[in-house]
């Protein structure tokens, strides 16, 4: 019984640092690291044989000199008795990064379910006359689907486009007079996230968020040599558009001349500069930039597949007001919806979004989600102007969104000064979140309905998305199922794991301010050496 009660105190009371440590605390130190347990990996340490060892494993783990000026935070709960295991600034708010996703995930799967779609219509004015002539103009309206992309069809844009095309096909239409319309209104929400950074906004990882996506909002400048020295490189957009021009200022340079190869897109501007040089030889590089304007850039793409088809488009590519009117235009009394296309399974998507950690897929569930909630709601001006918190613009799709995480953070158990969100994503350094909540959020949805779908969204370590490569021959690989989360100085992990005594454990990992001294180890290390520690354990805690 007394070794059950070592196991539930919480590692701040066993180690401060404003204080000196106490001698308990020294002895458990001493028991968890003396010879021959002086190999800091996990991976081969042999694993702590009781609750005390590992408690004082874990604080020893925490205490390490190079962490003197980091903060961390850690939470792991045995989901089988609702104990602790151990705690160590638990409730200290810190940025979780993209752990974010899983309150945007749960969030979703909680209010819109695992079987919903996203629809994507195709309207017009009138239907199209028997010989096939649209009169005036044909409208793409989207609702968010982000499966508009090559990864979603083995690498293949043109596969992605193909059902949409289909849909025009099957009306019989053979020309249109007027424009091809993108109407991107339905989130009447920014282009970005709140608390983005303008540094992020030109890669991948930070592209523009639309309800009209296509390619993840990308595009592949791909930089290879020409044949002699002193010429201009070649550069290849991939996939190919006029609607993005490139101005290239690289040049190719001698075989054995460093690469030195400089891919910019200035802010609200789509024009690609290439700078610097390749050497003759060179298997070049490929580098991925996020594109401004992306419905309108669907757009373009979308009419040289029709007219690709043999049906020619008149006119040109136009959006729509982005501030869109309130209802759906695509049933309005001015539209006809001559078809529609829908989205994979939002189980799908979620886990699209998880696994490869997906900053755009997570912002548009969220938006999704808050679309939704506007679309159902009644709420006067005077009531929504209460709605987001600071940062967040009112009366859009991001705040609804925001709005109805909060609700439902409310009935996982997880109180308001626990949790500050802006956006979906986590790439916002204004997040906060302590690692109880996160906890509690784990343990939450290991109860709810969508439980499984929940859990296996999630990377799975040395298997799929970002734990790919994370913790392998270790006894996670293949167990546990973890949420990783990165930003510069911010380093998060945190999921569920089994023990091999059987034992099931959700974790939160959260170190902030962290400036790694020590560049053969990754902090990353660090976070996965409590995961294969836990999994590692021969003993369960309820029965000690």
């Amino acid at each position: 019984m007394v070794s059950v009660r070592i196991n539930l105190l919480n590692a701040n009371a066993l180690m401060n640092r404003n204080r000196r440590p106490s001698p308990f605390f020294l002895l458990l130190v001493w028991l968890a690291w003396a010879a021959p347990a002086r190999i800091v990996s996990s991976e081969v340490m042999p694993p702590p044989s009781d609750p005390a060892g590992l408690q004082a494993r874990f604080a020893a783990h925490v205490s390490q000199d190079r962490f003197r000026h980091a903060h961390w935070g850690v939470r792991i709960v045995s989901i089988d008795t609702g104990q602790p295991v151990f705690e160590h600034n638990a409730d200290d708010l810190l940025i979780p990064a993209s752990n974010t996703k899983l309150f945007t995930g749960a969030l979703a799967l909680d209010r819109l379910g695992p079987e919903f779609r996203i629809r994507t219509s195709v309207c017009s004015q009138e239907r199209p006359t028997r010989r096939g002539t649209l009169r005036g103009d044909l409208i793409l309206y989207g609702r968010g689907d982000p499966t508009f992309a090559a990864r979603f069809h083995g690498g293949r844009l043109d596969r992605a486009l193909e059902p949409l095309l289909g849909v025009v096909a099957a009306t019989g239409i053979k020309r249109i007079s007027g424009d091809l319309v993108v109407d991107a209104s339905y989130f009447a929400s920014p282009a970005l996230g709140s608390g983005w950074d303008w540094d992020d906004l030109q890669y991948a990882y930070g592209a523009e968020v639309s309800a009209l996506t296509i390619n993840d909002n990308t595009v592949d400048v791909v930089v290879k040599p020409a044949e002699a020295p002193g010429r201009p490189a070649s550069v290849q957009l991939v996939p190919g558009s006029g609607f993005i021009p490139v101005d290239n200022r690289c040049v190719t340079a001698p075989t054995g001349v460093r690469r030195a190869v400089q891919v910019e897109r200035p802010l609200s501007h789509n024009l690609i500069v290439v700078t610097g040089r390749i050497p003759v030889g060179d298997t070049g590089i490929t580098e991925t930039v996020s594109v401004h304007a992306p419905a309108a850039w669907f757009g373009h793409l979308f009419k040289a597949a029709l007219e690709q088809r043999g049906m020619r488009v008149a006119g040109n590519v136009r959006m729509t007001d982005p501030a869109g009117a309130s209802a759906d235009p695509a049933s309005g009394a001015s539209r006809v919806e001559l078809g529609a296309v829908e989205s994979p399974p939002l189980r799908d998507l979620v886990a699209r979004m998880m696994k490869p950690s997906q900053n755009l897929y997570a912002q548009l569930l969220l938006l999704q989600v808050g679309a939704a909630e506007l679309a159902a709601s009644s709420q006067t001006n005077a009531t929504r102007s209460a709605w987001p918190p600071a940062g967040v613009f009112p009366h859009t799709a991001e705040a609804a969104g925001i709005r109805a995480l909060e609700a439902f953070l409310g009935r996982a158990g997880i109180s308001a000064d626990e949790v500050l969100f802006e956006e979906g994503s986590g790439l916002s350094r204004r997040h906060l979140v302590t690692p109880a909540a996160i906890v509690q959020l784990l343990r939450f949805m290991d109860r709810h309905p969508q439980a499984a779908v929940f859990r296996d969204a999630l990377p799975v370590a040395g298997v799929d998305g970002t734990l790919r490569s994370r913790m392998l021959e270790t006894p996670a690989a293949g167990n546990a199922r973890a949420k990783t989360g990165t930003l510069r100085y911010v380093n998060a992990l945190s999921g569920y794991v089994t023990s091999k005594a059987g034992e099931r454990f959700a974790f939160a990992l959260l170190l902030n301010n962290f400036r790694n001294p020590d560049s053969s180890r990754s902090p990353r290390a660090d976070l996965d050496e409590f995961v294969t520690t836990l999994a590692a354990l021969e003993w369960r805690t309820d029965r000690q």
